[in-house]
């Protein structure tokens, strides 16, 4: 059997990768009903205007960054193409330094009414020891994961939008033969796809705006040859609604509401029906998560985002933020950001920041995260 000596990096992600997936294999499952899912990182937002607005990307107004958000609003921006990188470096409240998230898309409006998009983010998981059961070490692994994307966006009206998106994910988390029984563990991958939609109320974007995400409908996620059970990848459903004011022509106000939910059936709480769980096909689980067997309470599965952004003259914005996460089970994440960016000539430069809360254990282990990033426009 094999264990972890220490994790130098990736205390926080790591153990969650790690105990949900590998230890799943031995272990008796927890009596939590938890929404437990592989490749965990496609469910970070990895944009630093997102991110200074508590995660809100649905409905906002269209930014290059929609890339990681919402690809519909793409023919609705001013630039036909753009390119665009992000980074940030994860779980730095704990002292941990090779922990992070990169990310880097581009786009380019075919015609006046369709595009085309593409993306691509890595996330590091930093140094793993491995020990056997006497503390001898095994071997040392740089977990990572990652997913490619290539999308096609259209205009279906003048107020109305769709983007659709492919998707391959690739979670390398242990890699070689571990244990008595001599298992071999390998990079787990698979493909998945993205619909989504935007409606604007004005040309002008001044007004209501509202769209529908469905995020990574894909297949199950297999980390060993000898696995009997696939898990889960987090499939999400997405609503957002915003608002702009345009005070004049130089300066406005946007804000905004997001709600998630993963489409994800909750893990059984007794080692019986662990079968049948697993047995689910991937069509089934969407809709099985909604059902009172394997379903969240609805005042416990939602994401909420709630952000504000100021704009002046479109070269510099100020954006605020709150997210909130209710699940009792994973401590009821909740958390406030702020965040800025500015436009110089055909660049813009975005940054945000994660507002510490909580003290000593309840501290929040994401308090301090900053995330930036850059768009180049052509």
């Amino acid at each position: 059997m094999i264990k972890i000596a220490s994790i130098k990096t990736g205390l926080f992600v790591g153990l969650f990768f790690v105990s949900s997936i590998l230890t799943a294999q031995t272990t008796t499952p927890s009596p939590l009903k938890l929404q437990s899912t592989a490749v965990p990182f496609m469910m970070i937002s990895p944009d630093a205007r997102s991110g200074g607005m508590g995660n809100l990307s649905i409905a906002i107004s269209p930014e290059a960054n929609d890339l990681f958000g919402n690809t519909a609003k793409i023919p609705f921006l001013n630039n036909n193409r753009g390119f665009l990188i992000n980074y940030t470096p994860w779980l730095k409240d704990l002292g941990l330094s090779d922990v992070y998230l990169a990310s880097a898309g581009y786009y380019k409006k075919l015609n006046s009414f369709s595009g085309i998009n593409s993306s691509l983010r890595f996330f590091s998981l930093g140094n793993i020891d491995f020990t056997d059961n006497d503390g001898s070490p095994i071997s040392s692994q740089r977990p990572s994961e990652f997913s490619f994307d290539f999308g096609y966006n259209l205009l279906l009206s003048d107020a109305l939008s769709m983007g659709v998106t492919l998707r391959y994910i690739n979670s390398r988390l242990v890699q070689g033969s571990y244990g008595t029984n001599g298992t071999n563990f390998k990079a787990g991958n698979t493909f998945a796809g993205d619909i989504s939609l935007f409606y604007k109320q004005n040309e002008n974007l001044e007004g209501f705006h509202a769209g529908l995400v469905l995020s990574n409908l894909g297949g199950k996620v297999s980390y060993s040859n000898e696995a009997k059970n696939k898990y889960f990848i987090p499939a999400n459903i997405g609503l957002g609604v915003a608002y702009m004011n345009k005070f004049d022509t130089e300066n406005s106000l946007e804000v905004g509401i997001d709600v998630n939910r993963l489409m994800v059936p909750a893990s059984p709480t007794n080692r019986d029906a662990d079968e049948q769980y697993y047995a689910q096909s991937v069509v089934s689980s969407w809709f099985n998560s909604f059902s009172n067997k394997y379903g969240m309470p609805l005042s416990e599965s939602l994401k909420i985002s709630l952000g504000a952004e100021y704009n002046y003259a479109d070269r510099f914005h100020l954006r605020a933020g709150y997210f909130l996460d209710n699940n009792k089970n994973l401590g009821s994440m909740q958390y406030f950001t702020v965040g800025s960016s500015f436009q110089y000539q055909q660049s813009k430069f975005n940054i945000s920041y994660l507002v510490p809360t909580g003290g000593g254990i309840t501290r929040n282990p994401l308090s301090n995260t900053l995330r930036f990033g850059t768009i180049f426009y052509f």
